[in-house]
């Protein structure tokens, strides 16, 4: 009975998960098309004749009604296939997967310190609730949650790379540069992120501590005298942490999301980059893949956690 109930419960996700990401499909297929601008124009340039682009929108498909050429689109996608970039000129997937490692490095270091910092922030504002120390964590918290992002990376990069020098300004170092010398070009926009971020992970992490320090079983364990490190650590942390951890892991999607601003900023060659130009020179295919991909990433965290 246990067996099957949970059969049913996975069968239920996994369906609003396919759900969602059709619907995902529908809204950037469609945002894609009414977005002012036409690709091909932007290919040829302002010298093609109206044969030319003619001619170059029929090679691409572009000439198909609307709805015939979602129903290619979505063949394609189903079968594994995200098409070929109208101006990388190669597939879809090796244009993501060649900018993958700076993303994916980026959005696991911010995460870090963003756990770093809001864990053990929300903590301490948990257990002073209503003291100076908790007022202060919460202004920082509602603080990091509305600076915007291009401007912190700005002000760091003034700070630590022009002025002391102790960072690059921009880029992920050449092809053949050690890890070392990326994780080193990181550091900077993981800051960024991981500071803002950090927001949203003390607000949890406080909510969820707040909730189980009012629990019989920790004023249980207070009356048997133990020590107030042991009580909040042991007890209290241990039964609050499911919460903490999820939102940890929807953290990893929202990085993911939010790099595009940051990946711009700093010159990195990420997916952020790669959206951000697919979107400047409308490259359909690219941003309609890059857009699944990272929809299907949150959505698969969502699932897991």
């Amino acid at each position: 009975m246990i067996k099957s109930a949970s059969l049913r419960y996975i069968a239920s996700r996994a369906g609003g998960m396919l759900i969602v990401l059709a619907l995902v499909a529908v809204l950037v297929f469609v945002l894609t098309r009414a977005a002012s601008g036409d690709p091909i124009s932007v290919l040829l340039g302002d010298q093609a004749t109206a044969a030319d682009i003619a001619r170059v929108q029929k090679d691409y498909g572009l000439d198909k009604p609307l709805p015939v050429q979602f129903g290619y689109w979505l063949r394609e996608v189903l079968q594994g296939n995200l098409g070929t970039s109208i101006f990388l000129q190669r597939p879809v997937t090796q244009a993501l997967w060649e900018r993958a490692e700076p993303t994916t490095l980026l959005a696991l270091l911010a995460v870090a310190i963003a756990a770093l910092i809001g864990v053990p922030c929300g903590i301490v504002s948990a257990v002073f609730r209503g003291r100076v120390v908790d007022q202060f964590f919460t202004g920082i918290a509602m603080l990091g949650a509305s600076i915007p992002s291009f401007w912190l990376g700005i002000v760091l990069i003034q700070i630590f790379a022009v002025s002391f020098g102790w960072f690059p300004v921009s880029g992920y170092g050449a092809p053949d540069a050690p890890f070392a010398e990326r994780l080193h070009a990181l550091v900077l926009p993981a800051t960024v992120l991981g500071l803002l971020n950090s927001a949203l992970i003390i607000r949890f992490t406080r909510a969820s501590m707040l909730d189980v320090l009012g629990e019989d079983y920790v004023r249980t364990a207070r009356s048997k005298g133990l020590s107030e490190k042991v009580v909040v650590l042991k007890h209290a942390l241990r039964n609050a942490l499911v919460p903490i951890v999820t939102v940890i892991g929807l953290t990893v999607a929202l990085m993911i999301g939010g790099a595009v601003i940051t990946e711009t900023v700093f010159g990195l060659p990420g997916v952020g980059n790669l959206v951000v130009n697919a979107v400047l020179r409308r490259d359909y295919p690219v941003i309609q893949g890059a857009l699944l991909v990272i929809a299907a990433i949150y959505v698969l965290i969502n699932f897991s956690i």
